[in-house]
């Protein structure tokens, strides 16, 4: 799936590659292939990079009519910076609750300086996909595979 982050002052260009295999069509199209969203995520979180980075942050999954928060951790193998980001959107094929938590891998790229806007289409081996629309805040320059991995607080 192809995300687009753009910046007032520098733009950003991420390819995102989910799931068993390479996905490649338009975002506007994302929606449309994903079904009925059964729930809606929150999150906030940051990178630090120095060569390899990690990524923090946490979050909450509405679902059901309940209300569940959720640590966010992860790393990215080529990234020099820091920035922040918020992100929220819909969440497809979630069956059963404990199908949330997991590993959400990417095959990404990014380049923000001061602020953006950008979105992709996260997915799981349970067969959760989330589309997030993000803004993001720092200066940061990634390159290489990352990991999210979103666990449910007990």
């Amino acid at each position: 799936m192809m995300s687009f982050n753009i910046s007032r002052r520098g733009v950003a260009l991420a390819t995102v590659l989910f799931g068993a295999g390479l996905v490649a069509a338009p975002a506007v199209r994302a929606e449309d292939t994903l079904g009925t969203p059964v729930g809606h995520i929150t999150l906030s979180a940051h990178s630090a990079d120095v060569g390899i980075g990690y990524t923090w942050g946490d979050g909450t999954l509405t679902y059901g009519h309940h209300t569940y928060h959720f640590k966010v951790s992860g790393g990215n193998i080529a990234a020099v910076g820091y920035s922040t980001l918020k992100a929220e959107g819909p969440v497809y094929n979630l069956k059963h609750l404990h199908d949330f938590d997991g590993s959400y891998g990417a095959l990404a790229g990014e380049a923000t300086l001061d602020k953006g806007l950008g979105g992709a289409i996260l997915s799981n081996s349970n067969g959760v996909r989330i589309k997030i629309e993000t803004a993001t805040q720092g200066a940061r320059l990634a390159a290489g595979a990352q990991g999210l991995t979103f666990t449910l607080s007990k």
